[in-house]
C-alpha cells in the first residue's frame, strides 16, 4: 500500500460525517472538464476522451487542474461512469459530438446469462490513476472515487447509449423483471468491488451517481434502483487504515425519495436543484449529511448574481448544527459553457458566507 501525505484540509470529509466545520466545503460535479481551457488543451493532446480517461498520467493532470485554479475542498477522480460495463466486454466508444455508446447491448436471455462481474485487473488503469492522483495531491484535499449506480449502468447496457425515454430498458424491467434483477445484481456486485478497489488505491470518499434513477416510476425506483444501491453500500469498505471512508449517493430527480434514500446506509445524499435544502434537512434530520444543490445554469449569471444565489442556498440549509452536515455543490454537473470566473465567484461566496453564518 502506498504511503500518502497527511491530509491538510479534511473539511469535506468532516461535513460528510456530520462533524463540526469552520465553513461549508465545496466541490463541483464535473469540476475537471470542458469549461476549463487547460482541460481542453489536455484533451487535444490525449487525442480523445478515452485517451484521457484511460491514461493515469492524463487523468492525474486533469483531476488537478480545478484544484490548482480554485480553492475547492475536494478533488474527484477523472474517469467515466461506464468503465465497468466496458470491462464487462460491451465495447465503450464515443462518437464526436455525441454521448457514449456500446458496441454490444444486453437485451436477451443469453446476453444476461453471459454477464459477469469483470476481473478488476481489467480496470487497473483506474486504480493506478487513483493512487497517482492521491500522491500528486500531496494531502491538499481529499480524493473522491466514484461509479455509476447499478440502474444507471443498466440503462446504458440495455439501450446501448443514453436515452430520453428509456423504452428498451423499461420494457425489460416490466416484461422480464427477472432478467432486469439479474443484470442489476451483477452490476451491484461489480460496482461494490470497483469502489472498494478505488478505496484500496487511495480514494478517501466514494460517490454513486444514479443519473437515471429519476426516470423510474415510484415503486420501480425502490425495487430497481434504490435496492441495488443499498446492496452496493452494504458491501463497501467503510474504513481504511483506521480512517472512515464516507459514501455519497446521488439520484438525479430523486427528491421524492429522500426519506427512503436516507435509510440505505450512505453517509450523505446528493440533491439536484429541484429540492429545497432546508426542507430536505428537516426530512432527513441527523441520519445523513446533504450535498448540493445550486442550479448549474446560475453560473451563466453575473458574479454578483452568483453570490446572491449561493447565499440563498446556504441560508436555506441554515447553519449546520451537531449531527448535521452540508457540502456545497451544483445540482448536477457543471456545463461545458460555464465561464471559469463564475466558479471563482461561487467558491469564494460559499466560503465567505458560510464562515459569516457560523459567526453570527
Amino acid at each position: 500500500m502506498p504511503q500518502f501525505a497527511p491530509l491538510q484540509n479534511d473539511t469535506f470529509l468532516r461535513a460528510l460525517l456530520r462533524q463540526p466545520t469552520d465553513y461549508t466545503p465545496v466541490w463541483l460535479m464535473r469540476q475537471a472538464g470542458r469549461y476549463l481551457p487547460e482541460y481542453r488543451a489536455s484533451r487535444a493532446r490525449a487525442g480523445s476522451f478515452l485517451g484521457l480517461a484511460k491514461s493515469p498520467d492524463f487523468a492525474t493532470e486533469v483531476t488537478l487542474q480545478p484544484i490548482d485554479r480554485y480553492p475547492l475542498d475536494a478533488s474527484i477522480l477523472f474517469s467515466d461512469i461506464l468503465t465497468v460495463p466496458d470491462a464487462m466486454g460491451l465495447g465503450l466508444y464515443f462518437e464526436e459530438g455525441e454521448g457514449p455508446k456500446f458496441e454490444r447491448t444486453v437485451r436477451t436471455e443469453e446476453d444476461v446469462a453471459a454477464l459477469r462481474v469483470p476481473d478488476m485487473a481489467s480496470l487497473d488503469y483506474v486504480f493506478k490513476a487513483v493512487t497517482q492522483i492521491r500522491t500528486a495531491l500531496n494531502g491538499r484535499v481529499p480524493l473522491i472515487g466514484f461509479s455509476g449506480s447499478p440502474w444507471t449502468l443498466a440503462c446504458y447496457m440495455v439501450e446501448g447509449q443514453g436515452s430520453r425515454e428509456f423504452h428498451t430498458v423499461k420494457k425489460m424491467l416490466y416484461s422480464r423483471p427477472d432478467l432486469m434483477h439479474r443484470v442489476l445484481q451483477t452490476n451491484a456486485d461489480a460496482v461494490a468491488q470497483y469502489l472498494n478497489a478505488q478505496i484500496d488505491a487511495g480514494a478517501q470518499a466514494v460517490m454513486i451517481f444514479d443519473s437515471w434513477g429519476g426516470a423510474l416510476a415510484d415503486g420501480a425506483y425502490q425495487a430497481f434502483s434504490l435496492q441495488y444501491m443499498q446492496k452496493v453500500v452494504a458491501q463497501l469498505q467503510r474504513e481504511k487504515d483506521g480512517v472512515r471512508i464516507p459514501a455519497i449517493v446521488f439520484t438525479k430527480g430523486g427528491g421524492l425519495w429522500l426519506d427512503e434514500m436516507a435509510d440505505i446506509g450512505a453517509d450523505a445524499l446528493g440533491l439536484d436543484w429541484t429540492v429545497n435544502l432546508g426542507r430536505a434537512r428537516a426530512l432527513v434530520g441527523d441520519r445523513v449529511a446533504l450535498q448540493g444543490n445550486l442550479d448549474p445554469a446560475i453560473l451563466f449569471a453575473a458574479p454578483d448574481q452568483v453570490r446572491t444565489e449561493v447565499e440563498k442556498a446556504l441560508a436555506s440549509y441554515g447553519t449546520p448544527s451537531a449531527g448535521h452536515g452540508h457540502v456545497f455543490n451544483l445540482g448536477h454537473g457543471i456545463s461545458q459553457f460555464t465561464p471559469p470566473e463564475s466558479v471563482t465567484a461561487m467558491v469564494e461566496a460559499v466560503h465567505d458566507f458560510s464562515r459569516r453564518q457560523r459567526a453570527a
